[in-house]
């Protein structure tokens, strides 16, 4: 099967009350334990770079990889998309490059600079079969090239998502309800909340259309107190509850986003690995265990948080 955009995707997780899990790619054990997850568990998925990821790994190398991918996977669905575009030469390279999916990201501009970058990229996306995610509304946190304060996040403002869809033409919408960027979503003694009033008025406003949610690790607590043992500094590591999550994605959301997660089953699994083996140094015994627990971080939120197992076909 080649690389798929997300229309089909995304009309059967709608229909089927689940949501299609998009991990985040850096290099090739990552990419690995996820297909591998996602090709034992039946399950569609979403490879997306960002584009601190792209600085990294360099856009060929991590098409290539996603290539390898279809080849060692082809019975399940596989998207190769750009998260968190910051403009429309970056998805204009994306696009040209062989990602099927691209997400602008104009949410830091005026509502009327927003559609208008939005529905640049999406008039070259659709022409070449490509899918567009826009963005409405800021979340707060730190990721890569991601860094929006907790004082100029903002929630969605529902009165102006069928306007900016309408305009736009985008495919699916990511909306700000709660969630947050990276491992540090929430202080001490805070309580995780998601604006669920807000998702269902989106919802009622655009019937049947694909909803978004980045941000949404749950900072796994059994990855953080292995980082802790092994000397990691992780103290206040605080995440969306998955009930909150697994509830969304029987709702209108057809897309999670997961990457801190990712970060921190793999990193617990190099200290724990390093530790316990202090005169190891080859790269191939510490990124095993390290590609094990990125398969079990998105086997755990494929069966428990997105309900897409068993969803490929």
């Amino acid at each position: 099967m080649p690389l798929v955009n997300t229309t089909e995707m995304f009309k059967k997780a709608y229909e089927g009350g689940y949501a299609v899990g998009a991990f985040n790619v850096n290099n090739m054990e990552i990419v690995q334990g996820i297909v591998d997850a996602c090709k034992e568990q039946n399950a569609p998925v979403i490879l997306q770079c960002s584009a601190g990821a792209r600085k990294y790994a360099k856009h060929a190398y991590l098409v290539k990889l996603v290539e390898a991918a279809i080849i060692d996977a082809p019975e399940i669905p596989i998207a190769l998309h750009l998260d968190h575009g910051p403009d429309f030469e970056t998805c204009k390279s994306c696009i040209d490059g062989g990602f099927t999916s691209v997400m602008i990201d104009g949410s830091h501009l005026s509502f009327e600079e927003n559609i208008a970058v939005t529905k640049k990229v999406v008039d070259y996306a659709h022409e070449r079969g490509v899918t567009v995610e826009g963005e409405l509304g800021q979340l707060a946190g730190i990721e890569d090239d991601v860094n929006v304060s907790e004082e100029n996040a903002s929630y969605t403002d529902p009165s102006q998502v069928q306007e900016f869809v309408e305009r736009t033409g985008v495919d699916s919408l990511a909306i700000a309800i709660g969630t947050s960027h990276g491992a540090f979503k929430f202080k001490p003694g805070q309580k995780p909340q998601l604006r669920f009033d807000i998702l269902d008025e989106v919802s009622k406003r655009l019937p049947g259309f694909p909803i978004v949610l980045h941000g949404a690790s749950s900072v796994m607590p059994d990855y953080v107190a292995i980082i802790r043992q092994y000397g990691g500094k992780m103290d206040d590591a605080i995440g969306i509850p998955e009930d909150m999550l697994r509830q969304a994605a029987t709702s209108a959301v057809c897309k999670i986003n997961i990457d801190s997660d990712l970060r921190l089953g793999l990193t617990a699994a190099v200290r724990k690995y390093l530790a316990e083996n202090p005169t190891h140094f080859d790269p191939r015994q510490y990124l095993s265990p390290a590609r094990a627990a990125i398969k079990d971080v998105v086997t755990h939120k494929l069966i428990n948080v997105l309900g897409c197992a068993g969803k490929a076909n």
